[in-house]
């Protein structure tokens, strides 16, 4: 795909779900219950043991079928191995203008990580394609509609902490995308495995979204 498809796909429907799990051996099937529900941007962070090869896994099993990521990276090291396993596109928890270069080489999507109004700049002007801003549940969708008032160029992914309850006001205030980790793929899911449930709460997510847009 070109990078034009990759950014497309990741604005739409409009959600990345953020895979942090103990275990590598059962995400394939949270991939699956994933797409169940619609969503098929997906995020292996580097925290999950043997992350590269789930993203190799991943990527062979379902294709162009899902999008699958690479989070938690911090430097272009890490950033080159995710790519050639697999992944189509980076998420950093900080502003790391070396991955953004690595990424912008491979003509990957990077979405950067970013707190402060000065770091979602420095990030925009290394050449992210997106901010990510991170942790949103501390700062609310008010604060992204505060930023992208002055900074409207941004193209804001919030992450860590947004519900389906809050999905809509982080949508309205201007955020292209959201980044959702615990409250779609939370502990419990893994313990349990109750995909039907994962399946269910990514629907919901994707329906929060398309209500928030129309």
């Amino acid at each position: 795909m070109s990078k034009l498809e990759l950014l497309d796909r990741i604005v739409n429907p409009g959600i990345v779900a953020i895979i942090r799990a103990d275990s590598s051996e059962q995400l394939l099937s949270v991939a699956e219950a994933l797409y169940e529900g619609g969503v098929t941007g997906m995020e292996v962070t580097m925290t999950t043991p043997n992350a590269l090869q789930v993203i190799s896994d991943v990527a062979k099993r379902f294709g162009k079928k899902v999008l699958i990521g690479v989070g938690s990276v911090l430097d272009p090291e890490t950033c080159r191995a995710a790519l050639i396993a697999g992944a189509e596109f980076v998420v950093t928890p900080t502003t790391r203008p070396e991955v953004i270069q690595m990424c912008n080489r491979y003509g990957k999507p990077i979405a950067s990580g970013a707190y402060t109004p000065t770091e979602a700049l420095t990030a925009y002007e290394s050449g992210a394609d997106f901010v990510k801003i991170f942790p949103a549940d501390q700062l609310g969708p008010q604060y992204i509609k505060n930023i992208l008032a002055p900074m409207p160029q941004l193209r804001i992914i919030p992450t860590g902490g947004v519900t389906v309850a809050t999905t809509e006001a982080f949508i309205k205030a201007g955020s292209v995308a959201l980044g959702v980790g615990g409250s779609l793929v939370s502990k419990e899911i893994l313990k349990t495995q109750d995909w039907k449930k994962l399946t269910e709460t990514a629907a919901a997510f994707i329906a929060a979204i398309q209500k928030a847009r129309a």
